[in-house]
């Protein structure tokens, strides 16, 4: 990325090597919550980044949040995605409550004392299809009740407050969603599962029982529905793309070092692995060239003055997103791969300064969380309305 170096991405270089990079390879294999980065994340005030400087935030860009992503997945996976997973939830804020007074307050606190929020979107019976819920909120004068049994919270057990989807009322189409914030106090998780997985076990994501109650003023008006198709979906692939990329170049950079290893051995010749790394790094210049496209328009589009009503709401505009993540969750597996065949057995052993055991098995998540075949299914549904080019 060639965004400048912002304070807030020297700080998340900061804490990717001096937090998030001694810790990893602990964080995953214990499949532990990384501690350590998280808390370095709130100590910078990382947390709060995309938050108006008006509230207290930083009022970075997007652009910046992809590139601390990044910066943060190069050296811990896990690490980066709770960042990412994070600030989905906070920029649906920002973007959708801010004229919210509980809302302002609320971002005001965020900055203060560093919320780790977490998305509750997946639902017993729905799975992983984050447009559908069979929860409702159930309101009662000012007050309501949220019940949800969802099948994974990521690091839920460590977060501060939850992005809660659910139908808007007991009587509501399992479409017809709104989003609710619902603070520590005021909610309970029951653990239903555990969370032993090949990637990505870091992010601590087992099913939850989750009950909740709150004040009105915590479901926020605009529909999730529209939310959704002009923030959560778009941003969620961008974050997502810069973890995948920090993810790739982590194993890019092994296998360029392993090349320039070989050819500092045997000085005047060209390793046979240079030309594999040629094709490597092609690779992942393809990767960052989709996802860098796709941000520069997003910015773009999202600024306008008929963003709320605009390409971002297009079926057009969706189907290029969903490409997006489905690409680029298939281009991820495949170039770790090929930088573990340049390595060989030094990137095949685990106790090798050359091992790609952590970034194949998280690159291999990639495609599984929100399904690839999910993904397909709605595209080829929208392709059978969409107009020709």
């Amino acid at each position: 990325m060639d965004t400048p170096a912002t304070p807030m991405i020297l700080a998340a270089r900061l804490v990717a090597k001096e937090f998030a990079a001694p810790h990893a390879n602990a964080v995953d294999q214990d499949a532990r919550f990384p501690l350590e980065a998280v808390t370095a994340l709130k100590r910078e005030k990382l947390l709060s980044a995309y938050v108006p400087v008006a509230l207290g935030g930083a009022g970075s860009s997007l652009s910046e949040l992809v590139e601390i992503v990044e910066t943060l997945a190069r050296e811990c996976a896990s690490t980066a995605m709770i960042y990412a997973m994070h600030q989905i939830q906070v920029i649906s804020i920002v973007r959708h409550a801010l004229d919210n007074p509980w809302y302002q307050n609320y971002l005001r606190e965020l900055v203060q004392h560093q919320y780790l929020i977490a998305s509750v979107t997946s639902e017993v019976g729905v799975g992983g299809e984050m447009r559908r819920s069979h929860c409702a909120v159930e309101v009662d004068g000012q007050s309501f009740t949220l019940v949800k049994d969802a099948t994974t919270i990521s690091y839920g057990a460590q977060a501060d407050d939850l992005l809660v989807t659910a139908r808007r009322n007991p009587d509501a189409a399992h479409s017809d969603q709104s989003l609710i914030l619902v603070r520590k106090a005021d909610y309970t998780l029951e653990q239903k599962g555990g969370w032993d997985t090949m990637g990505m076990r870091g992010t601590c994501s087992p099913p939850f029982l989750m009950s909740s109650v709150g004040d009105v003023a915590q479901i926020i008006d605009v529909p999730f529905g529209d939310m959704s198709a002009q923030t959560v979906v778009p941003v969620s692939h961008l974050l997502w793309g810069g973890c995948w990329m920090g993810c790739a170049a982590a194993a890019v950079n092994k296998a360029r070092a392993f090349v320039r290893g070989q050819a500092r051995a045997n000085p005047g010749t060209v390793p046979p692995t240079a030309l594999r790394l040629a094709e490597l790094v092609s690779m992942m210049q393809s990767l960052r060239t989709s996802v860098q496209a796709c941000l520069t328009e997003y910015e773009t589009l999202s600024v306008a003055d008929d963003a709320a009503v605009g390409t971002l709401t297009s079926m057009g505009y969706s189907l290029k997103m969903n490409n997006l993540k489905i690409d680029a969750t298939q281009a991820l597996p495949n170039i770790v791969t090929k930088a573990l065949s340049i390595c060989g057995i030094l990137g095949y052993k685990n106790d090798s300064k050359f091992s790609m055991s952590r970034h194949l098995r998280d690159a291999h998540s990639a495609a599984i969380m929100v399904g690839n075949d999910r993904i397909l299914a709605t595209n080829a549904n929208l392709l059978l309305v969409l107009k020709d080019d």
